[in-house]
C-alpha cells in the first residue's frame, strides 16, 4: 500500500484544532493501475483537509493532483493567517481553490508535456464545530453520523447530472461507460466553479473524503457500517480500501477520514 502524506504540524495556540480532530488517510494504487494519481493533504492545526484524483488518461495526472492539494493547503494557510485581513473558513477555502486551479492551469500552459492535465478536488475546512465542504469533480465527501452515511457533495459527472435531471436511472448510471466522464475539474480552464456546503458537526461525527476508486465499488450504507464507532479512522480507511480492491479495484482509491471529538 502506498501512503502519500503532505501534512503540516501547527504550533502554540493552533494545536487546539488538532486535539479536537482525529484523522487518518490512506491511498492505494489499486489492482491494475501502474501509477497512483490520487493525492491527499492536510493541515491539522488549521483544520483543512483535501483529496484529489488526477485525471486518468491525461498527461500529468499525478502532477495535477499533487499540485492541487499542495497549493490548496498553502493558499488556505496564508489566507487564514494573514495579519492584515484574515478570511473566515468559507472565504478562505473558496479562494484557496481558485489558487489551486490557477496553479495547475498555468503549469499545464507552461509545459507542453503536461497539456490537458487536470484533477478532481474535495476538501473540508473546520473551525470549532462549523465546517465548510467544497468539491470539483466526482471525488466525494460523506457525513457519517451514528449509523447513517450521507453524501454531502454532488458529483460533477455526466451520468450524475443526467440522474439529477431525471433522464437516466441511478441503476443504469452505475453501469454506464460514461461513469468516469467528469464535467468540472481543477486546471482544465482558467476559471472553475466549486460547490460549497456548510455543516455543523456534532460530537462523534465522522467525515470521509474519498476518490471515486472507492465509491465505484462500495455502497453508501457499507461505508457507514465499516466506518462506524468503535472502529478507528485508521482501521476504517484500511477496511474500505481493502473492500474496493476485493471487488476489482480498477482505479486508485483514497480515503481520508476525520473524527470530530468536540
Amino acid at each position: 500500500m502506498l501512503i502519500v502524506e503532505v501534512g503540516f504540524e501547527g504550533h502554540g495556540e493552533s494545536r487546539r484544532m488538532g486535539e479536537r480532530i482525529k484523522m487518518a488517510a490512506q491511498t492505494d494504487i489499486g489492482c491494475y493501475r501502474k501509477n497512483n494519481e490520487d493525492r491527499f493533504a492536510y493541515d491539522l492545526s488549521l483544520g483543512i483537509f483535501a483529496v484529489s484524483d488526477g485525471m486518468g488518461g491525461c498527461a500529468g495526472g499525478e502532477v495535477a493532483s499533487q499540485l492541487a492539494v499542495e497549493q490548496l493547503i498553502v493558499a488556505y494557510r496564508l489566507l487564514r493567517n494573514s495579519t492584515i485581513s484574515p478570511l473566515g473558513i468559507s472565504d478562505a477555502l473558496y479562494h484557496a481553490i481558485i489558487s489551486a486551479n490557477t496553479a495547475v492551469y498555468e503549469r499545464a500552459r507552461r509545459e507542453s508535456s503536461l497539456a490537458g492535465m487536470g484533477a478532481t478536488l474535495v476538501a473540508i475546512a473546520v473551525e470549532g464545530s462549523a465546517a465548510v465542504i467544497a468539491n470539483i469533480g466526482d471525488s466525494r465527501a460523506y457525513l457519517l453520523r451514528e449509523s447513517a452515511s450521507t453524501q454531502i457533495t454532488l458529483d460533477h459527472s455526466f451520468v450524475a447530472e443526467q440522474v439529477r435531471a431525471g433522464t437516466l436511472r441511478a441503476e443504469d448510471a452505475a453501469n454506464s461507460l460514461l461513469q468516469s466522464t467528469i464535467t468540472r475539474a481543477i486546471g482544465i480552464e482558467a476559471v472553475v466553479e466549486a460547490d460549497l456546503f456548510a455543516a455543523q458537526l456534532e460530537v462523534g461525527d465522522r467525515v470521509l473524503l474519498t476518490s471515486d476508486g472507492l465509491t465505484r465499488y462500495v455502497r453508501d450504507e457499507e461505508i457507514a457500517a465499516i466506518a462506524k464507532p468503535p472502529v478507528t479512522p485508521e482501521a476504517a480507511c484500511a477496511a474500505l480500501i481493502e473492500l474496493a480492491r476485493s471487488r476489482g479495484g480498477a482505479d486508485n482509491v483514497t480515503c481520508l477520514l476525520l473524527l470530530w471529538e468536540g
